[in-house]
C-alpha cells in the first residue's frame, strides 16, 4: 500500500513538468523580421513577450532586426522568416519583378507612411514650393526619395528649379545640420530626432510629411510567407491577435511599452525612443481612417489611387496589381477587436 502511495505522489510531482513539456511541444515557432533595428517603434511587437500574449496564443516567436524593408521582404519571400514588417510600397515593387514570390501583406500598421522632406526654416524651407531654388540632399536608395516625383507633382513643384544632391545615409542629417543642403528626404521619426541630437533648434526644423501634402501611399505592413500561411493558417491569425493586444496597449501607454524596447536594446535612450514611438503613433498609426475603420485594413479606393501615384515614380513591368494580389485580409483579427478605442 505504501509503495503504491509513493508511486502515486511521484506521478503528481512529475505532472507540472509533463504539462509544461506538452505545452512547449504544441507551440508553433514563428520568426518575424522587423524592418530595422530594435527601436521605439518595435514596442507593439515586443510588449506581447513581456505580457505573455504570444505564449497564450501557443506561439514561440523570435523577432530579429533587419537593415531595411527590402531585406525583410527577401527574408520572408525566401521562407527563412515566416513573417515580417516592411514597407508595402517596396513589397508592391518586389512583387512586380517577382510575380510568383510567396509573400503578401496581412495587416496595415502604418496607415500613413513616414516619408518626408525635412527642411530648415532658417534656409527658407517651410512649405513644398519653398524647395524651388534650393538644394535637396537625398540618398539614392532612400525610400522617401523614391517618392520625390510624386511629392513634387502633387505639390506643383518645378523640379528643374530644385538641385538634387545625392548623398550617403550617414552624412544626410549632418549636411543639413551644417547648412550644406537646404533640405533632405528621409523618414520623419529618424531624421527629425537625429537633427535635434545634432543641435538643430526644434523651431528651425520643418518636417513636410508627404502624407500631409497629397501623397496617398500606405506605409509599413505585417507580411507573411504564403506557403507558411497555407500550411499553418491559424498561426498568422494568432500572432496578429497577440500583436493587436500589444498594439492597443502601446497606443494607450507608450511610456509603459517603451520598457520592452529598453530591455532588448542596451544602447537605446528612453527619451529618444519614446519620442520616436509617439511620433509613429501620432503620424503613422492613428489616423482618421483608422479611427473610423479600425486597425489593419486597406481601403481599396485609396489603394488604387496610391497605385496611380506610384506610376509617377515607378514604371510597372506588368499590369498594375490589384489589392488582392498584395493584401490578404483573411488573417485579420475580428473587426470588434481591431476597433480603435
Amino acid at each position: 500500500m505504501v509503495a503504491h502511495r509513493k508511486r502515486w505522489w511521484a506521478w503528481i510531482a512529475l505532472l507540472p513538468a509533463l504539462l509544461t513539456t506538452d505545452v512547449r511541444a504544441a507551440e508553433t515557432s514563428v520568426s518575424l523580421s522587423l524592418d530595422y533595428e530594435i527601436d521605439g517603434r518595435a514596442a507593439p511587437f515586443l510588449l506581447p513577450f513581456d505580457k505573455g500574449y504570444y505564449k497564450a496564443e501557443g506561439l514561440n516567436v523570435a523577432i530579429e532586426p533587419a537593415s531595411g524593408s527590402l531585406e525583410t521582404i527577401e527574408r520572408v519571400a525566401s521562407g527563412s522568416y515566416e513573417m515580417g514588417l516592411a514597407d508595402i510600397n517596396a513589397l508592391i515593387k518586389f512583387r512586380d519583378t517577382k510575380r510568383d514570390a510567396p509573400i503578401k501583406a496581412i495587416f496595415m500598421l502604418y496607415n500613413r507612411p513616414p516619408f518626408a522632406v525635412i527642411g530648415r526654416k532658417s534656409r527658407g524651407v517651410s512649405q513644398p514650393k519653398d524647395l524651388e531654388g534650393k538644394i535637396l540632399g537625398a540618398p539614392a536608395a532612400d525610400g522617401a526619395y523614391a517618392q520625390w516625383p510624386i511629392f513634387a507633382r502633387v505639390n506643383n513643384i518645378d523640379v528643374s528649379k530644385v538641385k538634387i544632391e545625392i548623398v550617403s545615409f550617414p552624412v544626410r542629417e549632418p549636411m543639413l545640420a551644417a547648412g550644406q543642403v537646404d533640405a533632405i528626404t528621409g523618414l520623419s521619426y529618424f531624421s527629425y530626432i537625429d537633427l535635434k541630437d545634432k543641435g538643430v533648434p526644434v523651431d528651425d526644423i520643418a518636417v513636410l510629411l508627404m502624407a500631409d501634402y497629397g501623397v496617398e501611399l500606405y506605409g509599413n505592413a505585417i507580411i507573411v510567407n504564403s506557403k507558411f500561411a497555407d500550411e499553418q493558417p491559424e498561426s498568422p491569425s494568432r500572432l496578429q491577435g497577440a500583436f493587436m493586444r500589444g498594439l492597443k496597449e502601446t497606443v494607450k501607454q507608450p511610456a509603459m511599452a517603451i520598457g520592452s524596447v529598453l530591455k532588448r536594446n542596451a544602447d537605446a535612450r528612453k527619451d529618444v525612443e519614446l519620442e520616436r514611438l509617439t511620433m509613429a503613433i501620432r503620424e503613422n498609426i492613428i489616423t482618421p481612417e483608422v479611427k473610423a475603420n479600425g486597425y489593419g485594413e486597406i481601403d481599396e479606393q485609396r489603394f488604387n489611387r496610391a497605385l496611380e501615384q506610384m506610376t509617377l515614380a515607378y514604371k510597372f513591368k506588368a499590369a498594375k496589381p490589384k489589392l488582392e494580389d498584395i493584401f490578404d485580409p483573411s488573417f485579420l483579427p475580428p473587426a470588434a477587436v481591431r476597433k480603435y478605442n
